[in-house]
């Protein structure tokens, strides 16, 4: 750990010395992404470098005490000595929740999609539940909720539900809402009083960036030809159309509309531009669909990570074995307890994983 922390030091300070050359400062776009990796490694940094400075008084109190013979320099030196060894060890712990890889996706905006799952209405009611406590939810954290599409049931749920909720950090709260509900409850349609099982599956996406394309010159070759075509000056005279390939895709762009080469060069690449951008936007959407899938399974009864349990008001977390008991407030939005308890089982998870 402590390697890492030292070359994460030299890189720290190798950015500091960029952020203020004036070269840098005037590339904007460059300065901005070296500004943003300064102020992510800045708490790392700073954490480290108090770290460091118990231990050289830790140091410094062991010399003094093999060294010194006067009894009250020795008095303080113990009392200081001992001050700092009660620091390390929370020192080390900070640091480690500091070096866990942070999730690029956690300070994004949500998209929440809610389906019904296997119990019919009972199913479709429970989604509505489920939408109902994440609105509340994003209320109690002044973060925005803004319906995306729904389809309602006649009954008063939803068949399917999707939403978003904006707000900062949504996703890093959020993405562990992933998976099956179970909801264990009598139906008000239930006139035998029997306990029904129904589930919804909750699929809690990151919203989507713009794709941007960037093409490396690297990786084009442009080849000049003569227009071929129906009479006109320059037909056939000059070598005004352009052909643009691009070599890693194969796409090939022509185009020979304009008198000027320069012209048709320029309509060339927006063609590429967006036939390039259409590729990048494809292999996002099946990105998100494969995570999609991988999130909320098939929506069987057995894939649960949770369980609503209205007769004994309790709501069990399967995948850490945690259970509370305040099932109403819990659907009132209250379930910054269940979520911090999962957010620390997975950070010490990655922790365990560090050196």
């Amino acid at each position: 750990m402590l390697k890492k922390l030292g070359v994460l030091e030299d890189t720290y300070k190798d950015l500091t010395e960029k952020i203020s050359d004036p070269e840098i400062i005037n590339d904007q776009k460059v300065w901005q992404k070296y500004m943003k990796e300064h102020a992510d490694l800045e708490p790392i940094i700073m954490k480290y470098r108090e770290y460091k400075a118990v231990l050289d008084s830790i140091a410094e109190s062991k010399e003094i005490l093999q060294e010194e013979s006067d009894e009250e320099l020795r008095e303080l030196a113990k009392m200081e000595l001992s001050d700092m060894e009660s620091k390390v060890e929370p020192l080390e712990e900070e640091l480690k929740i500091l070096l866990v890889p942070k999730d690029p996706n956690d300070e994004k905006n949500v998209i929440v999609e809610i389906r019904g799952g296997a119990g019919g209405d009972e199913a479709a009611l429970f989604a509505g539940d489920l939408l109902r406590m994440y609105s509340r939810y994003a209320e109690r954290k002044g973060w925005k909720v803004s319906m995306l599409s729904s389809n309602e049931t006649g009954v008063g749920g939803y068949k399917e539900v999707s939403f978003m909720i904006k707000g900062k950090g949504a996703y890093s709260r959020l993405k562990y809402e992933s998976g099956v509900h179970r909801v264990q409850r009598i139906p008000s349609t239930e006139s035998g009083g029997r306990i029904h099982t129904s589930t919804a599956t909750v699929a809690v996406l990151p919203e989507v960036e713009d794709v941007e394309v960037e093409i490396n010159d690297n990786d084009i070759r442009i080849d000049v030809f003569r227009a071929s075509g129906n009479g006109g000056q320059c037909v056939n005279t000059t070598d005004s159309a352009v052909r643009i390939t691009h070599i890693p895709t194969g796409e090939v762009v022509s185009c020979q509309d304009e008198k000027s080469q320069l012209k048709n060069k320029e309509k060339a690449m927006k063609v590429l531009k967006a036939r390039l951008y259409d590729r990048a936007l494809a292999d996002q959407q099946k990105e998100i669909s494969a995570e999609r899938k991988s999130q909320v399974g098939t929506g069987d009864r057995s894939e649960r990570i949770r369980t609503y349990n209205f007769p004994q008001g309790r709501i069990s977390d399967h995948r850490i074995n945690l259970t509370l008991y305040k099932l109403d407030s819990f659907l009132d939005g209250d379930i910054d307890e269940m979520i911090d308890a999962l957010i620390t089982v997975d950070q010490t998870e990655k922790m365990a994983a560090i050196n």
